[in-house]
């Protein structure tokens, strides 16, 4: 659980770069999860999560203690960091450094993401940012709409 917490060598403005769809207010980076799931403390002192898989911010606690109170239960450990499906996945050898995440290749957001959907070790920033870029695409359909994704190579930096 401690690695949840070890965040300080995270860049919280780059891994929100694709999220400022969602998240347009500045946030730090208090914890994250071994699937790309970002804890966030907003100017207020508020702890949000970024549920990326989904696309989802919610306030989780009113403070950073709360938060820390409250993550330290076996239910938000359950709830939040999805503990059991981690430790699953460590013993089947996916075990993500400090700059890595578990990723899917067909994202969790779609019905089709079926649940032999293997998954892998993802570098953190670039999963996280294709999550927020994904989400914002489907940010406005209702949900059960088909989509169809057409992957296309990146526009050269000048």
């Amino acid at each position: 659980m401690k690695e949840w917490f070890l965040v300080e060598h995270l860049d919280a403005d780059r891994l929100l770069t694709a999220w400022r769809w969602l998240c347009p207010q500045r946030m730090a980076l208090v914890a994250r999860t071994a699937f790309g799931d970002l804890f966030l403390r907003d100017e207020a002192g508020a702890v949000l999560w970024l549920n990326t898989a989904i696309g989802k911010l919610s306030q989780v606690a009113s403070s950073e203690a709360e938060f820390l109170e409250a993550a330290a239960t076996a239910e938000k450990r359950a709830e939040w960091f999805a503990e059991q499906d981690a430790h699953a996945g460590a013993e089947r050898g996916l075990i993500p450094t400090p700059s890595q995440c578990i990723g899917f290749p067909i994202p969790v957001v779609f019905a089709e993401s079926p649940s032999s959907n293997k998954p892998y070790i993802a570098d953190l920033y670039e999963y996280v940012a294709f999550l927020g870029d994904l989400n914002r695409q489907i940010s406005s359909a209702p949900d059960g709409t088909k989509v169809e994704i057409r992957i296309q190579p990146p526009k050269p930096v000048s």
